[in-house]
């Protein structure tokens, strides 16, 4: 039974490719107190494993994979990145250049003391760093070396060696010292911080969740007595003079007759209001001059609730506060912000800004959707189908583009095909978030192709090394180890002292910052959890964005730099 199944899967090696993606998926899954091995080095490890079988596939199904991968890594960080390099992001956009260049510096300076070959160097960078992209470009840029096939394969073979003697110490170790070790370290109390942030930006000092009064949200039916305040304001004042405390006057019943109210309608004695707002703001409204009814009919408001994609520029930059005041905001209620290639929550505060790119979630009756999309963008309702003609052909371009091969002097430079499709990646996303019309790739399918992409190449990579995989092991020991904790831990503590001291954030986001600045989304999980509040993710989102390119293109000058 065991010679047949070895035998079949050396005579066909896809079954043996999508085995290791199998075991790879459930050894990802294992964790310890939220922090796992995560899909990439659970599929390696597999494949290593599976690899001592001595199973051949062909380089060209990598290279395949790998190209989708890089294409839809720059897709979902496209509008991020060039938001980041462009206008509101750039000093967090600048940390996360400052981070990925100690981080490259490290690993350059631990492979050159520790005397390690490139391709160890390499995996020791991405390992440490926990970016698997790095892996795939350092594999394609010691190919394109010019080296000869023997010294290629032995360089290439030890890059996913050291890359998996370093990945796992690199996901805890950098985990444990933003969300632990960081805040110890610069006396933050980081629960304190995000509720001093949210106060400073016109919150309630509250959850992460922001106002509850944009999130508790109920209808009520009041009669408007002749000594009420209400009496003779317009609908739109009467709604002002609650502050920040944000309610809306949906329909009013007068004589018997029920109408849609306006921001102009003028309210009378004997009026009946439907109001929507949170609950505690309509709970305090009875007793001055209101009086609580039952009005089924009235209430029986029709409301919908659907996501937004921000793209008018005219939006981008302007806080919640800001927008409120817009007469075509009249009616909304915010329940949700998402950012970024990840979708992380930002919290819901006055001075929140909103970005193009941004998809946000409203509610309302549908006149008042229809009248926020027309200023704000539209709505996400795009169809489930990928423009895969636009996507192979952009895949193409930046292929192309990549292998253009320029000399300055005698030293040849190129971008590779690889660094060509993610730019061409990075291109169409932001295209998409400021025009979308065009170019459209539904989350589930961008989800796929990164993760197929990458887990396939991994599993080619791991699949053809698994021959060498021991005696490497056995070579680098564990002072490979060892270097993968130096190259872990000294770029991220030093972050901790330059984003507070250099850059000056504030201790809410400070951390959130050195996630983004490590593309370490398992930190910013435990960092949210450990403070209670989705504040630190406002330091998170660009500084992700610009860091997952900038290390996954770091794959490349690693191996320039260690040669």
């Amino acid at each position: 039974m065991w010679n047949w199944l070895v035998d079949t899967l050396r005579a066909h090696p896809a079954i043996a490719v999508f085995l290791c993606l199998s075991i790879g998926s459930y050894l990802g899954k294992l964790s310890f107190k939220g922090v796992g091995l995560g899909a990439v080095t659970g599929t390696l490890l597999a494949a290593l494993v599976v690899g001592q079988l001595d199973i051949s596939i062909s380089n060209e199904v990598r290279s395949i994979f790998f190209l989708l991968f890089l294409f839809a890594i720059g897709y979902s960080v496209g509008p991020q990145f060039v938001q980041g390099i462009a206008k509101n992001g750039v000093p967090q956009a600048l940390f996360a250049l400052v981070v990925s260049i100690l981080c490259l510096a490290t690993a350059w300076i631990a492979g050159r003391i520790a005397g390690y070959d490139v391709g160890s160097t390499a995996g020791l960078f991405a390992g440490a760093s926990t970016i698997s992209s790095a892996l795939a470009l350092s594999v394609d840029a010691i190919e394109q070396l010019g080296l000869p096939a023997a010294e290629a394969k032995t360089l290439v073979d030890a890059v996913p060696t050291a890359f998996a003697m370093t990945y796992i110490f690199g996901t805890i170790g950098a985990t444990m010292i933003i969300s632990v070790v960081g805040p110890k370290l610069l006396g933050i109390d980081l629960v304190a911080a995000c509720r001093a942030y949210e106060m400073k930006m016109g919150g309630h000092g509250g959850s992460g969740d922001g106002p509850r009064a944009w999130h508790q949200h109920i209808a009520r039916a009041y009669r408007v007595g002749p000594g009420s305040d209400w009496v003779g304001q317009s609908a739109a004042a009467a709604e002002a003079a609650q502050g920040s405390s944000q309610l809306f006057i949906e329909r009013v019943r007068r004589d018997g007759a029920i109408v849609e109210a306006t921001a102009d309608l003028v309210l009378q004695a004997g009026d009946v209001v439907g109001v929507a707002g949170n609950r505690g703001t309509l709970m305090r409204l009875a007793g001055s001059g209101l009086k609580e009814v039952e009005d089924a009919e009235l209430l029986n408001v029709r409301v919908e609730g659907t996501e937004v994609l921000i793209t008018n520029r005219k939006i981008d930059g302007r806080t919640l506060q800001e927008l409120a005041e817009l007469p075509s905001t009249r009616g909304i209620f915010l329940r949700r912000i998402r950012r970024g290639a990840t979708g992380v929550d930002i919290p819901i505060l006055p001075a929140t800004t909103l970005h193009r790119g941004d998809v946000v979630t409203i509610l309302g009756r549908p006149q008042d959707i229809s009248t926020a999309l027309s200023a704000f963008g539209r709505a996400d309702r795009s169809p489930e189908e990928t423009d895969l003609a636009l996507v192979s052909a952009a895949i193409v371009i930046g292929a192309l583009f990549g292998t253009v091969l320029l000399r300055v002097g005698s030293v040849p430079i190129t971008l590779s095909s690889s660094g060509g499709v993610l730019l061409a990646g990075i291109a169409l996303g932001w295209l998409r978030s400021v025009h979308p019309t065009f170019g459209r790739i539904p989350p589930a399918a961008n989800w796929l192709m990164n993760a197929l992409g990458l887990n396939m190449f991994i599993a080619v990579v791991g699949l053809s090394s698994g021959p060498s995989f021991l005696a490497g092991v056995q070579e680098l020991g564990f002072g490979l180890f060892f270097w993968g904790m130096v190259v872990t831990s000294v770029p991220l503590i030093l972050a901790l002292y330059i984003g507070r001291y250099v850059f000056r954030f504030d201790d809410a986001i400070l951390l959130g910052c050195c996630a983004g600045a490590r593309a370490s989304t398992a930190s910013l999980g435990m960092l949210t959890a450990r403070a209670k509040s989705q504040t630190p993710a406002l330091g998170f989102t660009v500084s992700c964005a610009v860091a997952n390119t900038l290390l996954t293109i770091g794959g490349i000058l690693i191996v320039l730099l260690a040669r």
